[in-house]
C-alpha cells in the first residue's frame, strides 16, 4: 500500500513535528465541509524510469492493477462522484446537441456507476470495466459502434496514442468518441506544495503529481489515431477544502490515489506532510483560510471519417483573392 494511503489518517490534531530547522509548527485543521466543496482527482502522465524503453512499446507509467483495486474499494466504502456527476451532466447535454440516433455505444472504463444518466438516450449502451489486469486491449470488433464514451478515464492509460487507434478502428464510418479526461493544470497547487516540502524537509522530490498531458496534445493524438473533425476544449473548475488533508481525502475515496509505478514505497514523513499542508495553505488560501484546488477536464471528440463529413477545400481552389478582397474593403 502506497505512503499517502497509510500516513494521512493518522496525523493528529495536536501534531507538532516540524521540518529539522524549521520553526514549530501547527497541527491539522479538522475538516469542514459545505455543499460548494467538489472533488479533484490526482492522477499522473509521463513518469518513466531511466531503464531502456522498446521504442516499440510505450513506456508503463501506471499500475492499472492497483488503479482497478483501489476504485473497487472506494465504491464499497462509498465513493466521492462530485466530480463525475459533473461530466456525465455535461455529457448528457453534449450528447443532446448531436441530431442524430446511436444504437450501438459503449462506456469505455468509466468508473463508479458509469455514465447511468445517459441509459435513458442510450439503454444499449455497453459498459466496459477496468480489469483486475488494467489490460488495455479493447474487447470491439472493427467497425462495429456508432459511439464511444469515457468518463474521468483515460488520464490513467499507458498508451493513449493505442487506445485512440484501437477506438476509430471499432467505430463504424461517421461514428462518434466524446470523453472527458483530467489534464492540462490541474493539481498544480498540490503539486507545488508537495516539491517544496519534499526538497526543504527530504532534500528531494518524488513523484507523487506528475505531469498531465494538455488541450494541444490530446488534438494532436486524436488526428494521429485518425480521426476527423477533432474538437477538443477545456472545462476549468476551482474548488474549495478546509485544507489539503481534505482534498487528499477525497483523492482516495475516488480510487484516484498516485498508482504511478514509480511511486515512493516507503512512508511518507509525518514531518513533510504537515509541511506541505502549510506551503499549500500559505500559497494558496482565500481570505476565509480555505484552500483552492485547480483541474482542468479536458473534452476530446472525433468522429470516424465518412465521404458525408466536411471536406476541406485543395490548397488553391479558392475562387477569389483576398488581397484583392482586402484592396476592395480599404477603398470602401
Amino acid at each position: 500500500m502506497p505512503s499517502d494511503e497509510a500516513s494521512v489518517p493518522r496525523l493528529s490534531a495536536q501534531a507538532g513535528l516540524s521540518c529539522p530547522g524549521s520553526a514549530e509548527r501547527h497541527g491539522v485543521p479538522h475538516r469542514v465541509r459545505d455543499t460548494r466543496e467538489e472533488i479533484a482527482i490526482t492522477s499522473a502522465i509521463g513518469v518513466t524510469s531511466g531503464m531502456a524503453q522498446d521504442p516499440q512499446t510505450p513506456p508503463a507509467l501506471f499500475d492499472r492493477a492497483l488503479l482497478h483495486a483501489r476504485q473497487r474499494r472506494a465504491q464499497a466504502q462509498g465513493a466521492v462522484s462530485f466530480l463525475l456527476d459533473r461530466v456525465a451532466e455535461d455529457m448528457s447535454d453534449r450528447l443532446a446537441a448531436v441530431m442524430r440516433e446511436f444504437h450501438t455505444a459503449a462506456d469505455l472504463w468509466t468508473p463508479g456507476e458509469g455514465l447511468a444518466v445517459l441509459r435513458a438516450r442510450l439503454p444499449s449502451i455497453r459498459r466496459i470495466e477496468l480489469d483486475t489486469s488494467g489490460a488495455e486491449k479493447l474487447p470491439f470488433a472493427p467497425e462495429s459502434l456508432d459511439l464511444v464514451l469515457s468518463a474521468l478515464a483515460l488520464q490513467f492509460v499507458n498508451d493513449l496514442p493505442g487506445v485512440l487507434a484501437q477506438i476509430r478502428r471499432a467505430l463504424k464510418p461517421d461514428g462518434l468518441l466524446l470523453a472527458a479526461m483530467i489534464g492540462g493544470d490541474s493539481l498544480t497547487e498540490l503539486r507545488q506544495a508537495f516539491a517544496a516540502a519534499e526538497a526543504e524537509c527530504e532534500g528531494g522530490v518524488s513523484p507523487r503529481v506528475a505531469p498531465f498531458a494538455d488541450l494541444r496534445d490530446v488534438g494532436a493524438l486524436l488526428q494521429r489515431a485518425g480521426f476527423a473533425l477533432p474538437v477538443t476544449d477545456v472545462d476549468r473548475v476551482v474548488v474549495r477544502y478546509a485544507n489539503a488533508f481534505a482534498l487528499m481525502q477525497d483523492i482516495r475515496r475516488m480510487g484516484a490515489a498516485n498508482v504511478l509505478i514509480e511511486r515512493r514505497r516507503t512512508p511518507s514523513r509525518r514531518s513533510t506532510l504537515l509541511r506541505m499542508a502549510e506551503v499549500y495553505a500559505e500559497r494558496f488560501a482565500d481570505a476565509d483560510g480555505r484552500i483552492r484546488a485547480t483541474f482542468d477536464i479536458i473534452w476530446l471528440s472525433g468522429w470516424a471519417p465518412h465521404a458525408s463529413q466536411q471536406q476541406p477545400l485543395k490548397p488553391g481552389s479558392a475562387k477569389a483573392s483576398l488581397a484583392e478582397a482586402v484592396k476592395k474593403a480599404g477603398k470602401e
